[in-house]
């Protein structure tokens, strides 16, 4: 399948691949030969590489310093800039010791880095199928097969997100840290690597590039001697422009490019590894407060240092718990006595609920769940309604939106009487609740209930209410602004007051009982309401007439005059 061949040269230095044929590394120039140079001569000196996305954690007047700086943390090192290689083109075609295969935790070939499998052949998809996955951030080798190279490394790559941002660099960071470890660790000497990140992935190009040429860095500064190649794959004219204008900041092959590279590097620049680190996380070590057993002791400097540094130190125990502040050893339980406490808890709020229980308004027991846990449940619930077809559910027109009240807020409809329990799968109801309220939650917002003809149904206990509320969250209870119950009844009242005293007082204080229609459209406009027919006929049933008249066209109720 592969052929000799020699690589062809671009404008700016970087080699480039000759259709299939294998290219050794003495066709590529290393980077310390490359004549490309970027110009940042019509730039600010104090701006960063543009389109580079900065650490969202730093403010920016720790950008604006960062260039204030005069020792260079890259320094130029001429054995390193020996060993970086950058090269337009599949890695397939390289003959190394080894090529990185961008791929997902199945290690599927769909998911692969695009062309590997065509050209090594259907036997390495075989065994990556035998191999039981991979993490993020690891790495695993397999035979290369069919390539030039002697083997394959995979790693998979992560997800990007702003909001995890410092979590997606260092788990990036570790993917080509893993790959190099595994370099070394089976005898090999030359690695090429493609950008591990992938498009459907969502990480930024330049950041990712960062990450990629820093790691490598502090990597190669700690095992050099033992690595002799590591070349940087590009399939892109612009991926190549990102790693000709960010290599020189932290592979500087003169001093100009070491001078420029202080104000241009970006404020993170990694711990001796090359991965984020943030002050706020790092392990203080403080000396422990003067008693009387240690006032002859010399005072002892704070020091910071990363969780990674931290070693464990043996000591007695007698005496470390004579320093420790009795407040912060009353959190530090064993883990196995919290759960039994735990358990414990349960079951005494179990107990105390079996009357409810006997009384029909079911399991509303148990211990109350913290923002945490309400904030976990209300996730897992909402990913998993957002991965199904829940039209059969919504058919049902048991919960839908309305307009808006008189105070412009959004309303959400409930229809009890549209609530046949026996023939409604209610977990697949509270997923279509969850995925109906999400929008509606994010302001405040009224609920408003038909209990028209509703007491005719099995309603649901207090107990599946409960869970319901749970699951919808603290943002559904801090919004809420008010439930219009239509037509009560005597019994639903007693199920509102017991919600009341024994669920969750804030939200079913909120219930506004209203007795005809009329009062309803006091709150919410006749026209930002879809009434079923059957409220309207149950509204003059249930108060007689009492002067009011149904428009049968319009299904509008007047006063009569």
């Amino acid at each position: 399948m592969y052929r000799p061949g020699a690589a062809t040269t671009n404008r700016g230095g970087v080699c480039t691949e000759n259709e299939d044929s294998v290219v050794t590394l003495d066709q590529i120039p290393c980077w310390s030969n490359i004549e490309y140079r970027y110009s940042y001569d019509n730039e600010d000196p104090a701006s960063l590489p543009i389109s580079f996305n900065p650490d969202p954690l730093a403010s920016t007047s720790e950008l604006e310093n960062n260039a204030n700086g005069m020792v260079s943390k890259f320094p130029v090192n001429i054995d390193l800039n020996s060993k970086i290689y950058l090269w337009q083109g599949d890695p397939w075609n390289l003959e190394v010791d080894a090529v990185v295969n961008s791929t997902n935790e199945n290690m599927d070939e769909s998911h692969s880095s695009p062309g590997l499998h065509a050209a090594a052949g259907p036997s390495l998809a075989e065994l990556c199928a035998t191999l039981g996955g991979c993490r993020t951030g690891m790495a695993k080798v397999t035979k290369a097969y069919d390539l030039p190279a002697r083997r394959v490394i995979h790693t998979v790559g992560p997800k990007y997100s702003v909001k995890y941002h410092t979590a997606a660099e260092n788990a990036l960071s570790h993917c080509y840290r893993s790959c190099l470890e595994l370099l070394i660790e089976n005898g090999l000497q030359s690695i090429a690597t493609g950008c591990i990140y992938t498009e459907n992935k969502n990480y930024p190009r330049e950041p990712a590039a960062h990450v990629a040429i820093r790691t490598l860095r502090r990597f190669l500064e700690k095992q050099k001697d033992r690595i002799k190649a590591v070349v940087f794959c590009t399939k892109s004219s612009s991926d190549t422009e990102i790693y000709k204008r960010l290599l020189p900041l932290y592979f500087p092959r003169d001093k100009q490019e070491e001078e420029i590279a202080i104000a241009k590097l970006p404020t993170d620049i990694g711990d001796e590894n090359g991965e984020t680190v943030i002050d706020e996380r790092k392990i203080r070590i403080k000396p422990l407060p003067k008693t009387k057993k240690s006032s002859a002791r010399e005072p002892q400097t704070t020091l910071d240092l990363p969780s990674s540094d931290v070693g464990l130190t043996s000591r007695s125990s007698s005496n470390l718990v004579s320093y420790l502040d009795p407040a912060f050893m009353s959190v530090m339980k064993d883990p196995d006595q919290r759960k039994e406490e735990q358990w414990e808890k349960t079951a005494q709020e179990q107990n105390r609920w079996n009357f409810l229980r006997m009384l029909g308004y079911g399991d509303i027991g148990g211990p109350v769940l913290s923002a945490a846990e309400e904030y976990s449940l209300h996730s897992r619930y909402l990913a998993k309604a957002n991965s199904l077809n829940l039209s059969d559910i919504a058919e049902t027109k048991i919960v839908y939106r309305g307009g808006v009240d008189n105070e412009g807020r959004p309303v959400m409809v409930i229809v009890g009487a549209h609530f046949l329990l026996k023939c409604l799968d209610l977990e697949r109801f509270i997923l279509h609740v969850v995925k109906e309220f999400e929008s509606l939650t994010l302001k405040p917002y009224t609920i408003v209930y038909f209990h028209s003809a509703a007491s005719l149904q099995q309603q649901p206990d207090l107990g599946w209410m409960k869970r319901l509320q749970e699951i919808l969250g603290r943002r559904h209870r801090h919004n809420l602004r008010a439930i219009y119950v239509l037509h009560p009844t005597i019994g639903l009242k007693a199920a509102i007051g017991a919600l009341q005293l024994f669920v969750d007082k804030e939200v079913w204080k909120k219930v506004e009982y209203v007795d005809h229609l009329l009062q309803l459209f006091r709150h919410v406009p006749r026209e930002q309401l879809t009434i079923p027919d059957f409220v309207f006929q149950h509204d003059i049933e249930v108060n007689g007439g009492k002067g009011l008249i149904l428009d049968p066209r319009t299904k509008y109720v007047y006063q009569r005059v």
